[in-house]
């Protein structure tokens, strides 16, 4: 028979015999040692094509067939269909590749050389990174995808050149060592899996459990010479006394407007605070509001979030004595923030009870309340869930209560107490 391959590569009926011989070349085997393909959702007409080419008169009289259609499907002998179809069998790939669109790739060979290209980079890292057992052992208990194997080798060097020089005697910022052994000064950001990598390696070095808190990751980094960024992250200081004599004592004594503060200000020339209670809230606009209202109450602002300079400034209260109330927004992440603060700090928790999202709730936000932490107090989650909205601190109820002159014992506790960390 003398068949037009191009015509049969591109009938539509006989694609899905394409894919499956696609398939079982990709998986390794040989095309010669394919004798027999079952296809699963052949069409009639491939069925009959391939019928009409393999079939002689006599089993066609006799109701015999060489295609015979199985449970598991229509079953082809491929020796005898590449003889009729006068291809050789090293030519099957190349007809194969065009009917299906796209390249046979020998999964069995790709996988042998994965396993390979994994064994020779963890004999690699074990040579590199022969002073941190643990995070080996770590790196490989995370495995590597056949792409990333790249990127893991960059990592095992960039992690070995900068840990064999620590601790360093001269303090060197986090981004530098970042630039100079991996060429990226966000390579190490402690947000980033090469930063938590980095985090691990310290910790081993300094034989330590390894820290969670940004401040306590930090720390970590600061005794072996390495600062992480210390200026860019801010925490807002307004009307907050200080009876120091430090530069940022008489900037906050100074100051007619909120005080930026940052992890340096904290660390290197922490304020010595004169004694009062200190009000953390999640918003700046909150001290927007306060201003407004030349509401003399001292306050924090930490931006909603609990970063390393957020952490310190806390810690610093705590420290000195300062008596801390904290307030956040009614929502899923502001009740658990609020929470947190209660147990590491100490701090009790104003404008969060029951009876301000009671009366918030006539006017809520348009923000769907989603989940509740199990921190909530009952009671103020089935007021919020009655509504179905999150309550923020701009909101007049919030404001009102939080603004008003402090009296020590209308503050609420909604959480549980859970101690102090």
């Amino acid at each position: 028979m003398t068949a037009d391959l191009t015509l049969i590569a591109d009938d539509p009926d006989l694609a899905p015999l394409w894919r499956v011989i696609h398939d079982r070349l990709s998986a390794g085997n040989a095309p010669a040692d394919i004798a027999t393909v079952t296809v699963p959702d052949l069409p009639p007409g491939g069925a009959a094509a391939l019928r009409s080419w393999l079939d002689t008169p006599a089993q066609r009289r006799r109701g015999r067939t060489r295609v015979p259609h199985t449970p598991a499907g229509t079953k082809i002998p491929l020796r005898e269909l590449l003889a009729v179809l006068d291809l050789p069998p090293d030519h099957l790939q190349t007809l194969v590749e065009r009917a299906v669109g796209r390249p046979i790739v020998n999964r069995k060979n790709s996988r042998l050389q994965s396993a390979q290209l994994r064994l020779e980079l963890w004999e690699y890292a074990a040579t590199r990174l022969s002073h941190l057992p643990l995070l080996l052992a770590r790196l490989k208990s995370a495995g590597i995808e056949d792409d990333a194997a790249t990127q893991t080798r960059r990592l095992i060097d960039a992690l070995a050149a900068l840990t064999r020089e620590l601790p360093h005697q001269r303090p060197r910022t986090l981004a530098k060592l970042a630039h100079d052994h991996a060429g990226d000064p966000h390579y190490f950001d402690p947000a980033t899996l090469p930063g938590q990598r980095l985090i691990s390696a310290v910790a081993e070095l300094a034989g330590r459990p390894e820290p969670t808190r940004p401040d306590h990751i930090r720390a970590l980094l600061a005794d072996y010479g390495i600062i992480a960024d210390r200026l860019s992250a801010t925490v807002l200081l307004h009307q907050v006394r200080a009876i120091g004599n430090g530069p940022i004592d008489h900037r906050l004594n100074e100051a007619t407007t909120p005080v930026a503060l940052n992890l340096l200000d904290l660390t290197r020339t922490p304020p010595r605070l004169a004694p009062q209670t200190l009000t953390v809230v999640e918003n700046p606009s909150v001290l927007e509001a306060a201003m407004d209202r030349a509401s003399t109450q001292p306050m924090a602002c930490t931006s909603g979030q609990l970063r390393a300079v957020d952490h310190a400034l806390l810690q610093l209260a705590l420290d000195q004595g300062i008596p801390l109330r904290y307030a956040g927004d009614l929502d899923a992440a502001g009740i658990q923030i609020a929470a947190t603060v209660q147990q590491i700090y100490g701090a009790e928790l104003i404008a969060m009870e029951a009876a301000v999202a009671h009366t918030a709730g006539h006017t809520p936000s348009a923000v769907t309340l989603g989940a509740l932490p199990a921190a909530c107090e009952p009671e103020l989650a089935d007021v919020l869930r009655a509504g179905g909205r999150a309550v923020y601190q701009e909101h007049d109820a919030v404001l009102d209560r939080l603004l008003a002159p402090a009296r020590m014992d209308q503050v609420a506790h909604p959480f549980a107490q859970q101690g102090e960390g």
